[in-house]
């Protein structure tokens, strides 16, 4: 399925996104107009959907939904951030970094298996309505209880969601090729023996396929997110280990801050108090992850 690089008016789409929405009522109304054009793209894919078949669902006119919204475009940034007030954030207190990014990865994931559109709506710059910003900002706050510079922290919050949204477009694809010639994807590659005949000459790749390594594929979705967040882990333990530098060179507690006394040979000193080792201690026996 081809991208929807259609363009929104910007200021027009942030309106219909932020702004104030009237209750909906019989008939025609902003929310239901989104919520047929949800329909038509979860039924036969973001390139099939356009305003005449969501007015076909109204029995009435193309030209009578643009009272309410511009165009397609505008209307994919609505279905968008529609289909991502779906499923409510559960409260984050008491959870520790990794555990709140799991449950952010899966509660995106769950959303694109059932919207495999949604992968084909997304882009540099597609405008976050209130509920995506709700998600990223509940993110960023799982993600900072890790002890990461900002910058870090954003960055792993796009990585994680970068993550989920790549397994979610190869599960996409092979769902939709399969919805559109009717045979699976293992039965497609199980026809391909005029292919595996000439794999002989590729001594890696033949010896896992005899050692069984291609009988049992792992749970990309599974094994990504965990590899991804152990990359995440790693960077969370070097921090706690670094000694923060102030701009006259001075060291920093990496616990709560303060100046860390000077002198001595060896190793900088990480600590500015025996209280602070022991917190920073207590804080990593109490980390599962």
């Amino acid at each position: 399925m081809a991208e929807d690089d259609t363009q929104p008016d910007p200021e027009r789409a942030i309106e219909l996104l932020w702004g104030a929405r009237e209750p909906d009522r019989p008939g025609l109304s902003l929310g239901r107009i989104v919520a047929a054009a949800i329909e038509v793209a979860d039924a036969e894919g973001l390139g099939a959907l356009s305003m005449r078949k969501v007015a076909e669902r109204f029995g009435t006119t193309t030209m009578s939904l643009y009272r309410y919204v511009p165009g397609k475009a505008e209307l994919v940034e609505l279905m968008r951030d529609a289909v991502y007030g779906e499923a409510p954030l559960e409260p984050a207190d008491g959870l520790d970094w990794r555990t709140g990014l799991e449950r952010w990865a899966r509660r995106a994931w769950g959303i694109h298996q059932r919207h495999p559109w949604l992968v084909y709506s997304a882009g540099s710059r597609r405008l976050p309505g209130p509920n995506i910003m709700a998600g990223y900002d509940h993110a960023l706050d799982v993600a900072a209880r890790g002890g990461l510079a900002p910058a870090q922290v954003i960055a792993v919050v796009n990585l994680v969601g970068g993550f989920v949204e790549s397994v979610a477009r190869q599960a996409g694809e092979t769902a939709e090729l399969q919805r559109r010639t009717g045979i699976s994807h293992e039965r497609w590659w199980s026809e391909r023996e005029s292919l595996f005949e000439r794999l002989d000459a590729y001594p890696a790749l033949a010896r896992l396929w005899e050692s069984g390594g291609m009988d049992e594929p792992l749970d990309p979705f599974e094994f990504g997110l965990r590899r991804t967040l152990d990359g995440v882990q790693a960077l969370v333990d070097s921090a706690g280990r670094e000694v923060i530098r102030d701009e006259n060179g001075g060291a920093k507690c990496v616990v709560c801050g303060k100046p860390v006394a000077g002198g001595g040979r060896g190793r900088p000193r990480d600590y500015c108090s025996r209280a602070c080792q022991q917190r920073a201690y207590r804080r990593r026996r109490s980390d599962p992850s």
